[in-house]
């Protein structure tokens, strides 16, 4: 069968991360098609990530002409799993286009396993729920033989029967051995044009690879449609010839880990760093992990040993008392122990930060500050709580939630639920901590060193202008934080009394680290 394969996900349409312009070819789709293709299917491609519109996935089912339309998000990216309108938006046009075409369209990912009936109403065939590429296998040849009859034997999807009724079958099995399915077809990417966006605004070319799929732990804040809490991963060895092949086809900067957890199993990087070594390959890469898997014996090591130079952990918060809401299973302590581990073998420490969980107070946003100047990290990416379906944290606020209950894009920081401050809080709070962690930075580590450990005086001076462009936001940014703060949503409180300079910022800052 002709069979086109995309999906909805516009970096064009996700200003934020537009701008940051670090763009990663489509995984999951990659695989679809590689599967597909192992299977006989003729298979052509169209790349959503770099696109201008959807017009270029028009075009391509011009050219394509196919017998099934698949739309395949990414589930590797965690961009795809927070359901933004933009994209959901996108994939409407998309699946119409497509229909009109005369195409059969099946779509799969986290925002069609949550909400099926809605992309039936666009006008899609037949959804993928979970897990997707053995119930793609199938369901191709089925329809290659029947059509669209004969559904009903197929584990996985949902689909309208002849009378219009929704049907939805019985739930598949995720896959247990990963190593079976073939390398992602990375020759149907354009890497020059990759390669081009990158070196433009980054200055590098990074790109993607998937080591595992699925996460064992339950914060209850976070969404699990593919896997729900199955974690199986790939070998060591496999993902070695993965890098070794990446290296030498396109020769990239840095490799991007996508997994929720790297390297989750013990002594998994170990036999990963050998495996590398043994193939007389190194590729830089940065992945995410756990702080208190980090504190395995051996752990970090052998991440540093096997290239690792940028490692990013879910901290969420510097309050105990909202990790333990979160259901994190991680302690303050651990984050602390972790980040200085990282930072003493030479690897760069990323914090995820979430604000606005139910219960966080003022107090609790202070803990974070202080999180980040006691460790320092190098880069941190913030979000607010987002109730993602299927997860207790939706339960919990679902009564709560409006008729938005997605953001737009990457950058729409709504508070969708009733939090302690309302969403504009949130929006001045998130360019605050950006700056916070930048001046923190630049007082405590003014000098810049080479490889070496030599002071670089130009980037010093470069880095010291940054920090004090950092304090001026910071003493614009404050009012307008307290402002935000001291409005509730039945007027105007009292004044707080910590509402003075030495105590609400800028005089309390505490540069030695030490509390």
């Amino acid at each position: 069968m002709k069979i086109l394969v995309g999906q909805a996900y516009h970096l064009r349409l996700d200003p934020k991360n537009w701008d940051s312009m670090e763009l990663f070819p489509p995984l999951g789709s990659l695989y679809a098609a590689a599967v597909l293709r192992a299977g006989g299917h003729d298979v052509a491609f169209s790349d959503s990530m770099i696109a201008a519109d959807t017009g270029v996935w028009e075009a391509a089912l011009d050219r394509a002409k196919p017998d099934v339309a698949l739309l395949y998000e990414d589930n590797f990216n965690y961009l795809t799993k927070m359901c933004l309108l933009n994209m959901r938006d996108a994939a409407e046009v998309m699946i119409k286009a497509a229909k009109q075409a005369n195409a059969i369209v099946v779509v799969a990912g986290s925002d069609v396993s949550d909400v099926p009936q809605t992309y039936l109403d666009f006008g899609a065939d037949i959804v993928i729920n979970g897990e997707g590429e053995v119930t793609l296998e199938e369901l191709v040849d089925t329809i290659a033989q029947t059509g669209l009859s004969g559904l009903n034997d197929i584990e996985g999807i949902t689909f309208r029967d002849a009378d219009g009724q929704v049907v939805r079958t019985a739930k598949r099995r995720t896959l247990r051995n990963i190593d079976d399915l073939p390398m992602p077809a990375w020759d149907l990417v354009d890497l020059d044009q990759y390669r081009a966006m990158w070196a433009g605004r980054r200055g590098r070319f990074d790109l993607n690879v998937a080591t595992s799929r699925g996460c064992p732990f339950h914060c209850n804040w976070c969404a699990k449609p593919i896997w729900g809490r199955a974690y199986n991963a790939r070998s060591p060895e496999k993902i070695a010839d993965e890098f070794q092949m990446l290296a030498k086809l396109a020769n990239p900067d840095r490799i991007w880990i996508m997994d929720d957890i790297f390297a989750m199993k013990p002594r998994w990087a170990r036999a990963f760093s050998e495996a590398l070594k043994a193939r007389g390959t190194r590729v830089p890469f940065k992945c995410l992990s756990r702080a208190d898997l980090l504190l395995r014996k051996g752990e970090v090591a052998a991440l540093a040993d096997a290239g690792c130079d940028e490692l990013w952990i879910g901290a969420e918060s510097g309050s105990q008392k909202i990790l333990d809401a979160m259901e994190k299973g991680t302690a303050i302590q651990e984050i602390d122990d972790a980040t200085r581990l990282l930072k003493d073998h030479g690897i760069s420490v990323g914090y995820f930060l979430q604000y606005g969980y139910p219960g966080e107070t003022w107090a609790d946003i202070k803990q974070t500050f202080a999180l980040l100047r006691r460790n320092l990290p190098d880069v941190i990416g913030i979000s607010v709580s987002y109730p993602l379906p299927g997860t207790p944290f939706h339960d919990r606020v679902l009564d709560q939630l409006g008729t938005k209950q997605n953001w737009q894009h990457a950058d729409d920081l709504d508070l969708m639920y009733q939090g302690p401050f309302k969403t504009a809080f949130y929006r001045v709070l998130h360019r605050y901590t950006h700056r916070l962690t930048r001046f923190y930075r630049g007082v405590r580590q003014p000098i810049r060193r080479d490889a070496r450990g030599r002071a670089k005086v130009g980037a010093s001076l470069r880095y010291a202008g940054g920090t004090v462009r950092a304090l001026l936001y910071m003493a614009v940014l404050w009012p307008q934080l307290q402002a935000h703060r001291l409005t509730s949503k039945s007027g105007i409180q009292a004044i707080d009394p910590e509402l003075s300079r030495a105590a609400a910022g800028l005089g309390e800052l505490n540069l030695t680290g030490k509390e």
